[in-house]
């Protein structure tokens, strides 16, 4: 089984941290020790003069984990905006060797590492560094998040198109609803219609929830477990 999984999203706003928690609390049910990373983030709230990253915090609480922050989440930024253009903003330097250290620090004493990106595959960290470029270089697979709607089929297809150019293994997709939604034919026929034009299978459809339900999180983590 490879070492981690990379939480990747078609867009921001898709449910990343929602389902990356849930994943975390559904790997621990099943035995592993699990690990979460939050490389960058952004949109950070200030608290008693820190930068809070809020969604790093909330993937440290469902691992149970005690690690350092500056290792879980090694760079913050108060923008809410691309880590690139946040960090110039602040003045702020970002590098993949700082990142990379600390995934291969934490990755050491967890069964499986659970990372989260920011917004898409496509966004820059630094320069011309893009996520595309951290999850080759950390030799992960990828599941990628999509939203349920219209328009998803050429998000969903875009992602896994420049995923599968660099190389990059695909777990599978997850369509996750971040809210309610009236009856539309594009969220039935959506799941169907990625899986034939890309041969990536979809790994569940997360209704809307208020409460949690493990149940949900318990069969997405069994698909992924059997294509690690």
């Amino acid at each position: 089984m490879k070492k981690g999984i990379f939480m990747t999203g078609t867009d921001t706003g898709v449910g990343k941290t929602f389902l990356s928690a849930g994943l975390i609390s559904a790997l621990k049910e099943k035995g592993f020790s699990v690990c979460p990373m939050k490389p960058v983030e952004t949109g950070c709230k200030i608290l008693k003069g820190e930068l809070v990253p809020e969604d790093a915090l909330k993937l440290v609480k469902a691992a149970g984990v005690s690690e350092p922050l500056d290792l879980v989440n090694p760079y913050r930024f108060k923008h809410p905006l691309a880590p690139s253009v946040a960090a110039e903003l602040e003045g702020a330097k970002t590098g993949k060797r700082k990142i990379i250290a600390a995934y291969n620090k934490l990755s050491a004493g967890y069964d499986i590492m659970i990372v989260e990106g920011a917004g898409g595959i496509m966004v820059p960290i630094y320069n011309k560094y893009l996520y595309l470029d951290l999850i080759r270089d950390l030799a992960l697979p990828v599941v990628i998040i999509s939203r349920p709607g219209l328009g998803t089929i050429n998000h969903t297809l875009l992602t896994i198109e420049a995923a599968r150019n660099r190389g990059i293994d695909i777990t599978g997709v997850i369509i996750n609803y971040t809210a309610r939604h009236g009856k539309d034919i594009s969220m039935k026929t959506n799941p169907r219609v990625i899986e034939k034009l890309t041969g990536t299978p979809v790994l569940g459809v997360v209704p809307y929830m208020k409460n949690f339900r493990i149940k949900i999180f318990k069969d997405l983590a069994a698909g992924i477990l059997s294509r690690l």
